[in-house]
C-alpha cells in the first residue's frame, strides 16, 4: 500500500468566509459544494457568467482586492488572469489554504467527493488524479446510507450523555447505537419530524435499558429477479447492516453475497419437490433470531408482497411483537416486461394487467382469467411453465381466442434470460423444452407489441412482431 501525499481532515469554516475567484461554471461548481457548509461564501469576478441565484452566496462583480481575503478560511481560484494571480499570491502570503481549479500542482488542498448526511460527512479523495473513480465510490456509499442517516446521527449525539449515564458497559452502549442507526422505527420517525424521531429514539433507549441488548428487527427484502444491479438502494444498505441473512432458494448467491461478510447466512429455500423448511419453521426462525437481538434480512426473490408468502411471516412477527419493515423489489413480471419491451398496459389495447399463479388453478380461475383476457387485460401468470400447454388449452376452452398472443420469459432480469413467443393455439400444440428457471407467461393482445423477434417461436403458426 502506497503512502498518501495528502492528509485527510475536516476543516473548520464556521464563522469564516470561503472566497471563490471566478464567475463561470467552475466557480459555480465550487459554490455548489461549499454552500453545504455554514461559512459565508463570496463570489468575486469582473465577469459573472454563471447563475448563482439558487445558492446562498454573495456575488461581487468587480476586480479582486487583497482585503477580500479578510477572515477567509479557504480560497478557490476558478479563473485565469491578473486578478487570479493577485488572489493566489495574497492567499499564499496570508497562509490561507488555496485551491486552483484543475491545476493540482498549485493546490494546497483538493476538494473531495462528499457524501453529506449532516452532521456526518464522508469525503472521498483521489488526490486530484482520478475524480471519476472518487465519484463512483461516492455513489456506492450513498447507496448504503439512508437520506435520514444524518438526522439519526444527530439524535445519537443528543442522547450521548444519557446513554453514558444509563448504560455503563461499553459493548452494550455500542449495541444500542447500532440498534439506533438501523432501527426502521427511528428511520420512519425522523422522516416525519425531529420531535417524532427524538421520541422514538428515547423509547428505543428505554427498551434497551430495560431489556438488556434489546430485540432485533426483521427486514423483508425484495431481492428482485436475480441481477444484483436491480436491487434497490435500501435493500443494498440493509444487507450491509444485517447480522443474519435468511434467503430463498431462488435468490442468487451473488445477491446474498452483497451482505456483510461476517453475517450468518441461512438458506430456507423451497425448490420444486423439496422443501428444506416449512413456512411455519421459517416464521419461528425469524421470531427467534429477532428475539436474540439480531437484525435479520429476510431475502425473497422478486417482491416480498407478490407470491412471496410475506403475509404469513408478517402475521407471525406481529403476533410476537417483533419490529419489521418491508423493502419492495422488482417483481419477475415487471422484469419480464422490461426484458421484452412489452407494455402490460397499452392505450386502446390493454387497460390493466393481472398477476396470478397458474400452478393449482381451477376451472373458476381459468374462466375468470379468460374473461379478463377477452376484455383486454394482460395476464401475467407465475409458476406455470410445466403446465403451460394445459393452461393455454383450458383458457381457449373457457372462451379465450386461440390466436391471442402469448409470450414466455424464463429467468427474467438475469443474463441467462430466454424468451418464447406465439399464441394460445401454438402453445397448445408446441412440444418445446423450456430453459431451466422460473417463468412468466404473458397472455393478451398487448403482448404482440413487445420485442419477441429474438425469442424462440412456439410453433409454425406463431405470430412475429414487425
Amino acid at each position: 500500500m502506497g503512502a498518501l501525499n495528502t492528509f485527510p481532515l475536516s476543516y473548520k469554516v464556521q464563522g469564516k468566509r470561503i472566497v471563490i475567484i471566478g464567475g463561470g461554471d467552475e466557480a459555480l461548481n465550487k459554490a455548489r459544494l461549499v454552500t453545504k457548509t455554514t461559512a459565508q461564501v463570496v463570489i468575486i469576478s469582473r465577469q459573472i457568467e454563471a447563475d448563482f441565484s439558487g445558492f446562498e452566496v454573495e456575488v461581487i462583480q468587480r476586480a479582486f482586492r487583497p482585503a477580500d481575503l479578510d477572515n477567509a478560511a479557504l480560497v478557490f481560484v476558478a479563473e485565469e488572469g491578473a486578478d487570479a494571480e493577485l488572489a493566489k499570491n495574497e492567499a499564499r502570503s496570508r497562509g490561507i489554504p488555496l485551491n486552483v481549479v484543475d491545476v493540482p500542482p498549485e493546490c494546497d488542498f483538493y476538494t473531495p467527493s462528499i457524501v453529506e448526511r449532516a452532521p456526518l460527512t464522508i469525503a472521498i479523495s483521489s488526490e486530484g488524479t482520478a475524480p471519476v473513480l472518487a465519484r463512483l465510490v461516492r455513489a456506492r456509499i450513498e447507496a448504503m446510507l439512508s437520506p435520514g442517516f444524518g438526522k439519526i446521527a444527530g439524535l445519537a449525539g443528543g442522547l450521548r450523555q444519557r446513554v453514558e449515564h444509563l448504560i455503563q458497559d461499553g459493548p452494550a452502549r455500542r449495541r444500542f447505537y447500532e440498534a439506533l442507526v438501523t432501527s426502521p422505527r427511528v428511520e420512519a420517525a425522523v422522516a416525519i419530524s425531529a420531535i417524532a424521531g427524538q421520541s422514538e429514539a428515547e423509547a428505543l433507549l428505554e427498551r434497551h435499558v430495560s431489556e438488556g441488548s434489546g430485540q432485533g428487527a426483521v427486514w423483508l427484502i425484495g431481492a428482485g429477479p436475480g441481477s444484483e444491479d436491480l436491487l434497490t438502494l435500501r435493500a443494498q444498505r440493509l444487507l450491509q447492516e444485517a447480522d443474519v441473512i435468511v434467503h430463498d432458494q431462488l435468490v442468487p448467491g451473488v445477491v446474498v453475497d452483497m451482505g456483510r461478510r461476517d453475517a450468518e447466512r441461512i438458506d430456507v429455500g423451497k425448490a420444486k419437490g423439496h422443501h428444506s423448511f416449512s413456512q411455519a419453521q421459517i416464521n419461528t426462525l425469524l421470531v427467534r433470531l429477532a428475539r436474540e437481538g439480531k437484525r435479520v434480512a429476510r431475502l425473497k426473490s422478486g417482491d416480498p408482497m407478490v407470491f412471496g408468502r410475506a403475509g404469513e411471516e408478517i402475521a407471525a412477527l406481529r403476533q410476537a411483537g417483533i419490529v419489521y419493515s418491508i423493502i419492495p423489489g422488482v417483481s419477475a413480471a415487471l422484469a419480464a416486461a422490461a426484458d421484452t419491451a412489452t407494455p402490460l398496459t397499452l392505450r386502446k389495447v390493454s387497460s390493466g394487467f393481472v398477476t396470478a399463479t397458474a400452478h393449482g388453478a381451477d376451472d373458476a380461475d381459468l374462466t375468470h382469467w379468460s374473461a379478463l383476457a377477452q376484455s383486454g387485460l394482460t395476464l401475467a401468470l407465475y409458476m406455470g411453465k410445466s403446465i403451460a400447454s394445459d393452461v393455454a388449452a383450458r383458457l381457449v376452452a373457457h372462451g379465450a381466442s386461440a390466436t391471442m398472443p402469448v409470450g414466455i420469459v424464463v429467468n427474467a432480469g438475469r443474463p441467462d434470460m430466454k424468451t418464447y413467443s406465439g399464441n394460445l393455439q401454438s402453445l397448445i400444440e408446441s412440444d418445446v423444452t423450456f430453459a431451466d428457471g422460473p417463468a412468466i407467461i404473458f397472455v393478451g393482445e398487448a403482448v404482440a407489441a413487445g420485442d419477441w423477434a429474438n425469442g424462440a417461436q412456439l410453433a409454425a403458426r406463431s405470430f412475429k412482431v414487425a
